[in-house]
């Protein structure tokens, strides 16, 4: 893999979304080792979405409008649903601390937002490519995939210890709480405003 594809796998991994916002909320809510769950369950979606992209099925995604805009509909309710539940500091999305909740959960969630975002597979399909020679064999392409995939698990590990770092002297201001989870909250709902205006 060359600097530059890992160079832009990183800037891409370390800018911001789905995985990135969850991450930092479930590591305020729960601790590192939440947060080391849910980069698991991130991680594992993007693995899924590789292998989508790998089969082809991102083309029959990208063709398909009925197909791509029921999966992005559904995508938009989960984050508005996500951003509710930020707010509200209901089903254990909370940036306070909390009951423990069971690893299971923490993944599954990680796992569902980011397999309800159809623009992943078409990324994939988009993106990797540029940093292969024509003619390459599918097994290059695999070995960047899984190079993205690793990137993408050691930025969000690296988010998460930065928040677990963080995250005594936040939990010390309640104000400052209460504005994180505003925060959190707003940035979910953005998602899935972009999600929802965003096309194949």
């Amino acid at each position: 893999m060359s600097p530059e594809f890992l160079l832009t796998a990183f800037i891409v991994c370390a800018t911001p979304g789905i995985g990135v916002v969850y991450t930092l909320a479930t590591t305020l809510g729960g601790g590192l080792r939440a947060g080391l769950w849910a980069t698991l369950g991130c991680t594992l979606a993007t693995v899924v979405h590789l292998a989508v992209a790998l089969a082809g099925l991102a083309a029959v995604l990208h063709t398909s409008a009925v197909l791509f805009q029921g999966i992005k509909a559904l995508g938009v309710l989960y984050l508005l649903w996500m951003a509710w539940a930020v707010l509200k500091e209901r089903g254990g999305l909370s940036v306070r601390p909390a009951a423990p909740q069971p690893p299971a959960i923490i993944v599954r969630r990680g796992i569902l937002m980011n397999l309800l975002n159809p623009k992943l597979p078409l990324f994939f399909v988009a993106f990797l490519p540029q940093f292969l020679p024509a003619g390459s064999p599918a097994a290059d392409l695999i070995t960047l995939g899984l190079g993205f995939t690793a990137m993408t698990a050691a930025t969000f590990v690296l988010y998460a210890v930065l928040a677990a770092a963080s995250r005594d002297a936040l939990l010390a201001s309640p104000r400052v709480m209460s504005w994180l989870r505003r925060l959190f909250a707003a940035s979910f709902a953005a998602l899935g405003l972009r999600l929802a205006l965003s096309r194949a």
